[in-house]
């Protein structure tokens, strides 16, 4: 979201929502800083960008699915939109029958709002620069099925501010490179590389688990398992990842983390021109930390190679498939993503794990059943299926990734509407997930049961409504890691604590780039 940028544009058309036409007549008004107003008709073509509108020049036909009236409004106001919703979920009365799932209209109060006027699928404006919003996900299969999956990138709008953060990374690239990485990364995580990872996660959860006892035993039960969950994520990557002890690899972390923030945890003005000069104290600080975490880790990838390391970074040097700077933005893609999503997933588990203390019993019986009073075996994870179940429900309920973003690289056409090259697609994950029309009028409730007959979809009623970890040829490639660290360090936790809610949780999720509880997740934790 970016703030006010003094412009206000609307697009006005005279279909009947959740249709398609070929053409649409669009009427835009072109509101300056200091009050003016000009309106222009906008047809007899089939696209227009934001340069040709405001000179008055462009009269185009806009050939794109939209709802009626695709509005857009005054970033302002979204921004004090977003504010007031998130007061009103910051109570510090935290009785579960309070805290609602909800959660679509406080982490996209904008998108919430113009959606129930305008439909699933509309233009919107970020400064200069057009997306089309989606939320319908039959659009959204045709639009990325087969051949038409190749025909999309990642949005140039965004590239500048995350190179830093991913470089050249797997989830950056596109066309020939990706496939390239993708072929080199995906056998790291095949079934044997899992298998002998699966021992690396120990150590540091227990870790973990031994601090709560302490912490516990000195009278102070509460806990923010969120910070605590962070942190021992960060350590099980970083040895998966490297071969490190969790002391080595915590300065790559604390760094990633900084950048993040530094990145991310501003008022963004995506779209608006010279806005990379305007920040530039900010692209300093982030290019800085970007270059010390890329002497960080060569010193470290060299490291590596004398020792003949058995890690993740280890199985991509080997061959010089990816060169050197490959190399290092593949480990910053691990670092940063083989860590926050796992964290976050386990982090929203124990939150409504504790409202719903029932699930937690459900889940102990059956590690008890699975694993007896042994140690936990990798090739016994897979009989936890009710775990499943919950891990799925709680990756639709907060998915970690609530949205996703992509670029047409050439001209696509979905049912007769033609998309052109270089439009930008906004897709709302959370709206999906959040959809009555596709889970029925029980979806903001918590019900891992849903998973039961259905282990893949839940009963959704659309084979692409439920998209935790992407979609289509980009889905995410260490989805059986997290699903493996899921297993394996929620299996240790429950059979050494319980959990409940802390008087002190207000519940406030919010995005810092991934969706996460604004102010950390305090519990009562209690030994067993």
């Amino acid at each position: 979201m970016i703030r006010d940028s003094g412009v206000v544009i609307a697009a006005t058309g005279n279909q009947k929502a959740h249709t398609y036409p070929e053409t649409l007549k669009v009427q835009v008004r072109v509101e300056t800083c200091c009050g003016a107003v000009k309106v222009f008709n906008v047809e007899n073509t089939h696209w227009w960008n934001a340069k040709e509108i405001r000179s008055g020049v462009s009269h185009r036909i806009l050939t794109c699915g939209a709802p009626t009236e695709a509005l857009i409004d005054g970033q302002m106001q979204n921004a004090k939109m977003k504010i007031a919703s998130k007061k009103k979920n910051t109570n510090d009365d935290s009785s579960s029958s309070l805290i609602s799932h909800d959660i679509h209209s406080t982490v996209f109060p904008y998108f919430s709002r113009w959606q129930k006027s305008h439909g699933k699928v509309f233009i919107y404006w970020l400064g200069t620069e057009p997306f089309l919003y989606v939320a319908e996900p039959e659009f959204l299969k045709k639009m990325s099925s087969k051949v038409q999956g190749k025909r999309w990138g990642k949005p140039n709008v965004f590239k500048h501010d995350r190179k830093p953060m991913f470089g050249s990374g797997l989830v950056m690239v596109e066309g020939d490179d990706w496939v390239r990485h993708r072929h080199v990364i995906t056998p790291a995580f095949s079934p044997p590389n899992m298998k002998a990872m699966a021992s690396l996660m120990v150590e540091p959860a227990t870790k973990m688990l031994r601090r709560w006892t302490t912490v516990i035993n000195s009278g102070k039960p509460k806990i923010d398992v969120e910070r605590d969950i962070t942190t021992m994520a960060g350590e099980i990557i970083a040895r998966a990842s490297f071969g490190l002890s969790c002391e080595n690899g915590s300065e790559v972390f604390q760094k990633l983390k900084a950048m993040q923030i530094t990145l991310f945890n501003h008022n963004r003005y995506v779209g608006v021109p010279f806005s990379r000069w305007i920040f530039q104290k900010k692209n300093m600080e982030a290019k800085k930390l970007g270059e010390e975490i890329d002497q960080v880790l060569l010193s470290i990838m060299e490291d590596v190679e004398k020792k003949k390391n058995k890690c993740l970074v280890g199985y991509l040097m080997e061959g010089e498939r990816l060169n050197g700077r490959e190399v290092v933005d593949e480990c910053k893609t691990f670092f940063f993503g083989g860590h926050e999503t796992t964290a976050l997933l386990l982090t929203w588990t124990l939150l409504l794990l504790a409202m719903h203390p029932h699930w937690q019993n459900q889940l102990r019986d059956e590690i008890t059943q699975v694993f007896g009073d042994g140690e936990i075996h990798f090739s016994k994870l897979a009989h936890l299926n009710k775990m499943g179940w919950v891990m799925k429900e709680v990756l639709r309920l907060y998915s970690p990734a609530p949205n996703a973003q992509r670029q047409a690289r050439e001209d696509i056409k979905v049912d007769g509407v033609i998309i052109p090259k270089g439009t930008n697609i906004w897709i709302d994950t959370v709206a999906m997930h959040h959809d009555p029309a596709l889970w029925g009028d029980d979806v903001n409730e918590f019900r891992p049961e849903r998973f039961k007959d259905d282990q893949v979809y839940g009963g959704c009623k659309h084979e692409v409504g439920f998209m935790p970890f992407g979609f289509g040829g980009r889905m995410c490639v260490g989805r059986n890691w997290t699903l493996m660290e899921y297993k394996v360090v929620l299996s240790l936790m429950l059979n050494s604590f319980s959990f409940s809610l802390s008087p002190t949780y207000r519940h406030s999720p919010s995005i810092l780039l991934s969706l996460r509880p604004t102010y950390g997740l305090p519990l009562i934790v209690q030994p067993l």
